[in-house]
């Protein structure tokens, strides 16, 4: 500070014509501090009798600790005295209304509060203990801290205060908090006095590996390594002000002599240890006295070095804000007037008051390029350096800079780390501590909170089927697109499988064979039938109508191949009218080789003529008809609403059935039900006939026929409408098989054993047997 008025002093540039003057009060203590601030306003103990100088005080610079400031800028403010310290940074003091008159040259602690909090989320810690001296500072700060921190979603695992005042057992306690405790990062918001007794309690218990986060009142103190257990704090991290350097001050500083401040305690203290020996040998007896020869220029200590200057160029700034202050307001700039009255102010009448107005406007750049200004609360901006506590080469504890907080920058560039190497409280040097409540969750998974616990306490729960999570520490799962399932791991969407019978699996194997045997066995029974067709059997049975059947059979089995395979729009229309004109086409000629037994009975009464009206052309016109219809109730389904492939997403959450939809239920089922009527008819028809002669038993083995045909298509219903995915298609196939199957069998089935196994029976009297005056003209 006298370094800094000296300079002014001697800056013609500045307050031309005025001379700076201080007072300076050395006193410990709170009170005596106060004691102080009452002497300055009311201008007691006065030593200054120059004529030239003002009555009261313009400024009062200090103090370095925020506990005695409040007490202090509280009663000064009152009087309008601009109070400017360099150290004190609670955030408290902030408050125009109850500070009003309050300036600092260092930045508020709510700004180091938020970078230590960016701190431990830069650095992925999210469960920290937190610590503070009992006092405004540490509550403020430790507050600031704990609101930032949780904004960044860091919790806090417990928060306690203490003081060096406080008894033994207040900080045994707190050392049990840390021992049972499983977060690994404390945050310690207090002055090197509690730090010291904290670390030492520690390490007498050998509880190590912590990883400290440290506010500026102690991060750089060089007092730190007087203690035993300082080596527990190597790897600390935290914020203080910037180095800088100030041209000029060590030279002054070598200069000192103790007759410059004969009544300085500091001083007198000072040069004793330096050069063991007493300057007061009525006080130290033990000590030779001092000679006149002493000097510093040639002393290395603490005093002398000024590589690391902190917290000293803040007090350099505010002796400079107090004269620039006065300065534009001795000037009389009327560009910078703050006063209605317009007139320039007399030096010898300048008020606190007025000092106090010009310091709001003070903006000047220091000699290293450094802006000063104070904003609306009397902070100026806020700016640190990040410092890890780290052994130097001497093997001392000191800080190094591994890199910058600069609070006016965007929030995302705020944290400017370098590239020097971090050593971390656990001793290692490249892998970061983890201090978490829980660990992350893996994608795949998701946060589900613990019971009664802070936020940053949660249990990794594995997403449900068809949801995921592709990132790490997911509060929630997304559900996949309806085309979309989440795979095993839960962390991606993947096509649905697109499901359909297939020519290639098992099922659709095996109904591809039964279809294509039911193909060969019909080809087989009309070569038998082809070979035989001069036979009575085969004459006797219409052999027209049976090779019609047996090609509407075969039509049926190959009809079953549309079912299979992947479902297209030409492939869906075919398979239902395919199915429903063979279908048609088949029973049509069963129904009229039922109607020819019946009628050829019938031609045996005497007189009867029935045969004229249902001979081979009506036989063919009736299956014509017949079919017709059903080609007529197919095209109009088409028309109006033809069968399509559908995906269908409701059956299945993790496949997609592929399957024909029928367009509209009323065209399926006129097909089917023009199917069942003609069955059924078919069926009546043939059980009328079924007591005809043994020897000709076509009326009852076509009853048979219809009889499973019925059975088989009666069954279909629950089982179609039940059956899930292309189970539903299988059943249609295995209907469309069966049916098929029961035709060939009850139908042509006996006549081959006949033609082949039993050709005596294939005779005209044995088929004609009892009724041997039947004409078989057909």
């Amino acid at each position: 500070m006298i370094f800094a008025i000296n300079e002014i002093n001697k800056n013609p540039k500045m307050l031309p014509n005025v001379k700076l003057g201080y007072k300076i009060y050395d006193n410990c203590g709170t009170m005596d501090i106060l004691r102080a601030a009452l002497a300055l306003v009311s201008g007691q103990n006065r030593e200054l009798s120059e004529e030239s100088c003002t009555e009261t005080v313009q400024a009062i610079l200090g103090h370095s600790g925020s506990s005695p400031t409040i007490a202090l800028a509280q009663v000064v403010g009152r009087f309008q005295i601009p109070v400017i310290s360099h150290f004190a940074t609670c955030a408290c003091l902030s408050n125009r209304n109850e500070y009003p008159t309050f300036f600092r040259t260092i930045p508020s602690d709510y700004y180091q509060s938020r970078a230590l909090a960016k701190l431990v989320k830069h650095f992925g810690w999210s469960w920290v203990g937190a610590l503070a001296v009992n006092n405004e500072y540490g509550f403020s700060g430790m507050a600031a801290f704990i609101k930032a921190a949780q904004e960044y979603g860091v919790c806090i695992e417990y928060s306690e205060a203490f003081s060096s005042s406080d008894p033994p057992s207040r900080l045994q306690r707190i050392t049990e908090i840390i021992k049972q405790s499983t977060s690994k990062v404390i945050m310690a918001f207090m002055s090197h006095r509690e730090i010291k007794l904290l670390a030492t309690e520690l390490y007498q218990h050998n509880i190590t590996g912590l990883q400290w986060i440290g506010s500026d009142a102690w991060i750089t103190d060089l007092s730190l390594t007087d203690i035993k257990g300082h080596k527990i704090l190597v790897g600390s991290l935290g914020f203080t002000v910037p180095t800088a350097k100030i041209p000029g001050l060590e030279e002054y500083l070598r200069q000192l002599d103790p007759s410059q401040f004969p009544n300085s305690r500091f001083v007198q203290e000072f040069w004793d240890e330096v050069f063991d020996c007493s300057l007061n040998e009525t006080v130290n007896t033990q000590r030779q006295p001092c000679s006149g020869y002493k000097s510093l220029q040639n002393v290395e200590s603490q005093f002398t070095d000024v590589s690391e200057l902190r917290f000293t160029k803040n007090v350099y700034k505010s002796v400079y804000a107090v004269a620039h202050a006065l300065d534009n307001l001795i000037k009389c700039d009327s560009g910078q007037q703050l006063f209605s009255s317009g007139s320039c102010i007399d030096p010898k009448q300048i008020q606190p008051w007025q000092v106090f107005q010009y310091l709001n406007t003070v903006n000047f750049t220091t000699e290293e390029g450094e802006r000063v200004y104070f904003n609306k609360n009397g902070d100026i901006p806020a700016r640190y350096e990040l410092v890890n506590l780290q052994y130097s080469i001497q093997g001392i504890m000191e800080g190094r800079t591994i890199g910058i907080y600069d609070a006016s920058f965007p929030d995302r560039q705020q944290l400017i780390m370098n590239n020097n190497t971090v050593v971390w409280g656990n001793g290692l040097v490249e892998e970061v501590p983890l201090s978490v409540c829980s660990e992350r969750c893996l994608p795949g998974t998701h946060k589900v909170l613990q019971k009664g616990k802070p936020v940053c306490c949660y249990d990794c729960i594995p997403c449900p089927e068809g949801e995921i999570s592709n990132v790490t520490d997911s509060v929630a799962c997304v559900k996949c697109p309806p085309a979309y399932w989440s795979n095993k791991r839960r962390d991606a969407c993947i096509p649905k499988e697109i499901e359909f019978l297939a020519y290639d699996e098992i099922l659709g194997l095996v109904l591809v064979v039964f279809s294509l045997l039911g193909v060969f066995l019909t080809m087989v029974t009309t070569l038998v039938f082809y070979c035989h067709r001069e036979t009575p059997l085969v004459r006797a049975n219409n052999s027209e109508l049976s090779f019609l059947l047996l090609f509407s059979l075969t039509l049926c089995f190959l009809c079953a191949l549309t079912f299979i395979g992947r479902p297209s729009e030409w492939s869906c229309k075919l398979r239902h009218t395919a199915f429903g004109i063979t279908f048609v086409l088949c029973i049509s000629c069963v129904l009229g080789k039922t109607i020819v037994v019946l009628m050829a009975f019938k031609a045996t009464l005497p007189g009867s003529n029935v045969m004229k009206w249902f001979g081979p052309l009506q036989q063919r016109l009736s299956v014509l008809a017949f079919a017709l219809i059903q080609m007529l109730i197919c095209m109009l389904w088409l028309t109006i609403s033809p069968p399509f492939p559908f995906m269908n997403f409701l059956l299945y959450k993790d496949r997609i059935i592929l399957e024909c939809d029928t367009g509209t239920a009323l065209g399926f089922c006129a097909v089917l039900g023009y199917i069942g009527l003609l069955a059924i008819l078919c069926f009546a028809i043939a059980f009328l006939a079924r007591k005809l002669p043994d020897n000709f038993n076509e009326a009852k083995f076509i009853t048979f026929s219809m009889l499973i045909f019925c059975a088989v298509w009666i069954t279909f219903i629950p089982a179609y409408v039940s059956s899930p995915g292309k189970f539903t298609v299988a059943v249609e196939i295995f209907a469309i098989l069966a049916s098929s199957f029961g035709l060939l069998f009850c139908i042509f089935l006996p006549k081959c054993y006949v033609i082949l196994f039993r050709p005596e029976q294939n005779t005209k009297k044995h088929i004609m047997g009892k009724t041997s005056n039947y004409d078989m003209q057909y």
